[in-house]
């Protein structure tokens, strides 16, 4: 846990399905040290999930943070969300392994976690290794740029 770098924001977010592994996650990350932009939902009433992922998708799209954790009932629907957003590469991941490789191979920049697919322990240590892992660059690098110019008219 040494190697978190704590001076960055993360910026959060979930619907009413991830709430409750939100605000676990939330005060795992402050425990760290890092800095939270929590953009809701804060409470357990309905609301549209897209509505998150874009907010957090625009947040580290902007450089304003420079991380992202979204948490929904899969973590899909919040991802494909992000992922609309230029800039943003969310990524869906169940465990400690997809999470440091997405960040390794795929230069994710936002973490997508669903609370009825993942436990509270393993949501922890896979984001651990997501805030831990950094980009590997070389021969991933090329295949990153690709996945930017699709965005290109």
């Amino acid at each position: 846990m040494d190697s978190y770098k704590a001076e960055e924001k993360i910026a959060v977010g979930c619907d009413h399905a991830g709430l409750a592994l939100k605000e676990i996650l939330v005060n795992y990350l402050n425990e760290m040290g890092h800095e939270v932009i929590d953009l809701g939902t804060n409470t357990p009433d309905r609301v549209d999930y897209p509505d998150y992922g874009a907010a957090v998708g625009r947040t580290v799209a902007s450089g304003e943070a420079h991380l992202g954790l979204l948490v929904c009932g899969s973590g899909i629907g919040i991802g494909i969300a992000a992922n609309k957003i230029p800039g943003v590469r969310a990524a869906t991941i169940h465990d400690a392994t997809s999470a440091h490789l997405a960040r390794e191979h795929n230069d994710a920049n936002i973490i997508c976690l669903g609370e009825r697919l993942i436990g509270q322990e393993v949501a922890k240590e896979a984001l651990s290794a997501f805030l831990q892992a950094e980009f590997e660059g070389g021969r991933h690098a090329d295949r990153v740029k690709k996945i930017d110019d699709l965005l290109k008219p």
